[in-house]
């Protein structure tokens, strides 16, 4: 294992109100592709989602011909699509970006903080590209009360101390 794919989980914040915990890193692939996606979809043996913010096992649909996978093998879906006869863009990415974890009760809320979409409206299961604070990322809303932002490296350090403060301020209020 490389370093990227092994660095450790680590807790930023956790309190009543939440907790944001930086997440072990996982493969991603970012996938472009247009027209008959059924000979992709064979390769990756499962279909693809079609509706924006759709996710399945992993791959959220960030775009009408765009996706990102997440996935613990990279290398065995970079093989498996090398060999489809369907023009698409498959670049592993994994280098690129971060997890964060938020969770609990006043996740939602936490987010609210920077991200102007409306966290309420967006369905348990499903990924959004957004920005928080004018960062761009992708939020995974797994459940009601947990979340994942996917943030650039670079930008990593500024919105991990966003969600440190915001966590704490809301910890604050319940005191």
């Amino acid at each position: 294992m490389n370093a990227l794919t092994s660095f450790p989980t680590e807790t930023l914040v956790s309190n009543a109100a939440v907790s944001v915990t930086k997440v072990p890193h996982r493969a991603r692939l970012s996938l472009r592709a247009r027209g008959d996606l059924g000979p992709l979809e064979r390769a990756l043996g499962y279909s693809l989602p079609r509706k924006i913010g759709g996710v399945t096992l992993g791959t959220a649909c960030l775009g009408p011909d765009e996706w990102i996978i997440m996935t613990d093998d990279a290398a065995a879906i970079m093989a498996a699509c090398a060999s489809v006869d369907l023009p698409h863009s498959l670049v592993d990415v994994s280098g690129r970006e971060i997890s964060f974890e938020i969770e609990g009760d006043r996740a939602g809320e936490l987010l609210t903080l920077g991200c102007p979409r409306d966290i309420d409206a967006i369905a348990d299961g499903t990924a959004r590209r957004t920005v928080f604070d004018g960062v761009t990322v992708t939020l995974w809303r797994d459940t009601s009360e947990r979340f994942r932002i996917d943030v650039w490296n670079s930008f990593a350090p500024h919105v991990a101390h966003l969600l440190e403060i915001g966590a704490r301020e809301l910890a604050a209020e319940m005191a």
